[in-house]
């Protein structure tokens, strides 16, 4: 689960990159009910999502020539500079070196050697997202890659992240989940699949993409066809997980919506 008492290596902060901010906070607000924020007149096109008072996310202008609207995830770290230079001794590269945000904190865009983009967050006077883990916050984040050993050697060698292997039902292939270094596995936050065959094509790269809860699944996945989405998967059962689906926002952003199914006998909090 993620949490917002943050330790180094987990997700802490989250944003969209959309071609157009304003259509993206109508989309999102009508989904999740979400309420966007300007920033100010120093914040340019960026826009804080609220939910009950409290960030759970954010949404800017897309500004990287050829990208496509997605989600980026910013993982913890105490200390950029050596986070960075992890991430290009294990093969990485730097899209973005740190930056200050401010008194906020900095920040800076990576790529894991797969191609899949991912962000660091160094704290200062703002940790992250003010609420996870419950309807309408980020309560996981999954890693569809080319090659899951490889992507797990890398943000090992980087993080420092535990894995454990599962293997889906039909033959579907192993699923890892991780959790950050020298942590219990309830702050398990999320997995790593392969699926090379999504990606033959070249169109797209390896990528993150986040899972949002909600009461309920099929409630939200119509409100995402309302406001102009589409699901590529579901919504449908996963035993011992709940009820999800794949979705994109109408820019073609991928994002996961579930309704967690309730803790197994004997399991913490059930």
């Amino acid at each position: 689960m993620i949490t917002t008492d943050f330790v180094p290596g987990q997700p802490c902060w989250i944003d969209l990159g959309a071609p157009d901010v304003d259509a993206a906070a109508r989309f999102y607000g009508g989904v999740f009910g979400w309420q966007a924020q300007s920033m100010g007149d120093g914040g340019g096109d960026y826009q804080m999502f609220q939910l009950d008072g409290k960030t759970v996310a954010a949404v800017g202008k897309l500004t990287e020539q050829g990208a496509r609207s997605a989600w980026m995830v910013y993982y913890d770290t105490r200390d950029i500079e050596a986070t960075v230079k992890a991430v290009e001794e294990a093969g990485g590269t730097v899209r973005m070196p740190p930056s200050e945000v401010s008194e906020e904190g900095r920040f800076a865009q990576l790529t894991d050697p797969q191609g899949a983009q991912f962000a660091v967050w160094q704290a200062g006077a703002y940790p992250g997202i003010g609420a996870a883990d419950g309807p309408g916050s980020l309560g996981w984040v999954e890693l569809m890659t080319t090659d899951s050993a490889a992507a797990q050697r890398f943000y090992g060698s980087v993080f420092g992240w535990t894995g454990q292997d599962t293997e889906l039902p039909g033959g579907g292939g192993t699923y890892t989940m991780v959790t950050p270094a020298g942590q219990p596995p309830e702050r398990m936050f999320g997995g790593v699949m392969a699926m090379p065959e999504m990606f033959a094509s070249g169109e797209v790269k390896p990528y993150w993409h986040p899972v949002f809860g909600t009461s309920d699944c099929d409630a939200t996945v119509a409100r995402v066809r309302e406001g102009g989405g589409g699901v590529s998967m579901g919504p449908e059962d996963a035993e011992g997980v709940g009820r999800l689906a794949v979705c994109t926002d109408p820019a073609g952003a991928e994002f996961v919506v579930l309704t967690p199914a309730p803790p197994a006998p004997g399991a913490p909090g059930a």
